[in-house]
């Protein structure tokens, strides 16, 4: 009975004519035809339109309780939340995009605990179009946790805890591994048609053109609007045996009128408020893409943190200085405390010089402004690539001391 409720797996369309149309286009969804009520009894209907039908699953997932739903493949282009979630209700926000290659991911933020009874996807003869209708019911909490959990299944592109074989280091190699924040169901600051998941990819791939230019070698983390989980991003980096790891963000913060470029190197504790608020809303993105995190283990994070300051951390901060000074001599412009601490999950290598640039802040109408500019981009990136250099000069001239 547990497994009914977890998981509703449709690997073939069954329904008379389903293969009337050519299933080798992605499904695209028809946000007329989709939409999220609340009805009676404490029943709650999502229905999606697409135009072909597709195999998915469906689950959910607790603390937070969230609906997944996996597709093989549907594209959202166009489509945004509020067209289908016009209003909050039990489900309280809803997310969709890339999973991972060849995936598709809806995420469904629940209110209360409720669990999905009634699930299927009816394909018009005619058309081939397809509506995916799942029904779902308010349970007590007990219930809701019993069911919980990604299920089992191989194939469908989940987001495992990474454990990625590491590479053999070749001599006098030095190699940046470049992590363009968010990305796929994880679309992270949205802003004016602005999408954080964009420009850091942009910004990525052209500090590695740069980076590459000057003889170095460069790797990112993501080369595609798809979602990798905060583990892995680090374990990329452990496994390409790179030699410092740079975060690139340009976040949306209210809190202190946040603007201006600024670079995070990780401590157990914030420099101020807006910080912990903004490293919390970062670590937050493997709940937001609808991962499953039981089983995680804070105590590593605790260990990392401790290794890190032993010899890791003051190469980071060094990194942060040169950068901070780079992007401001590049033209900025930069935060008025531009160097800060605070937990990022994706700084907690122990072994790799690690910083999380903020570029920007899209909640800023300058930084919005000059994030757009192309022009702009490309100075700030040159300034980048110019402090990674300078660095890595440095940190090579500082290691024999450092060993002593």
């Amino acid at each position: 009975m547990r497994a009914m409720f977890r998981i509703f797996l449709a690997l073939m369309l069954l329904a008379k004519g389903a293969f009337a149309q050519e299933l080798t286009a992605l499904a695209r969804v028809d946000p007329a035809r989709s939409e999220v009520s609340d009805a009676w009894f404490g029943k709650t209907q999502v229905s999606l339109g697409l135009s072909q039908g597709v195999p998915f699953r469906v689950f959910v997932l607790a603390d937070p309780a969230r609906l997944i739903v996996d597709f093989r493949e549907v594209d959202f282009a166009g489509v945004t939340a509020d067209m289908i979630l016009p209003e909050p209700g039990r489900i309280s926000a809803l997310r969709f995009g890339a999973f991972q290659p060849g995936w598709s991911r809806l995420v469904a933020d629940l209110a209360e605990p409720m669990l999905p009874r009634d699930i299927a996807m009816p394909v018009e003869e005619a058309s081939g179009a397809a509506l995916l209708s799942i029904t779902l019911e308010g349970v007590d909490v007990d219930e809701f946790s019993a069911n919980a959990g990604r299920p089992g299944n191989s194939g469908w592109g989940d987001a495992k805890r990474a454990d990625l074989k590491r590479r053999p280091k070749a001599k006098n190699s030095f190699l940046v591994m470049i992590d363009p924040g968010h990305g796929g169901v994880d679309p992270g600051a949205e802003r004016d048609g602005v999408a954080e998941k964009d420009l850091m990819l942009s910004i990525a791939r052209a500090l590695q053109d740069s980076l590459r230019r000057s003889g170095v070698e460069a790797a990112l983390t993501r080369e595609q609007d798809v979602f990798v989980a905060l583990e892995t991003r680090v374990a990329k980096a452990h496994q390409a045996n790179a030699d410092v790891f740079i975060s690139l963000h340009a976040d949306s913060l209210r809190e202190g009128g946040a603007k201006g470029a600024t670079v995070y190197t990780l401590s157990q504790e914030a420099s101020d408020a807006a910080t912990a608020h903004l490293a919390a809303r970062h670590n937050r993105s493997d709940i937001i893409a609808g991962v499953d995190l039981t089983g995680s283990d804070d105590q590593v994070a605790s260990v990392l943190l401790d290794l890190a300051r032993q010899e890791t951390e003051p190469r980071s901060a060094a990194l942060a200085e040169v950068l901070v000074s780079s992007m401001a001599e590049a033209g900025g412009p930069m935060n008025r405390r531009p160097q800060r601490e605070a937990g990022f999950s994706v700084l907690k290598s122990a072994d790799i010089p690690s910083v999380l640039v903020e570029v920007g802040f899209l909640s800023s109408e300058r930084d919005l402004a000059n994030l757009r500019d192309p022009v702009w981009r490309a100075v700030m990136v040159e300034g980048m690539a110019k402090a990674i250099l300078d660095w890595r000069d440095q940190d090579a001239a500082r290691k024999p001391l450092i060993r002593q």
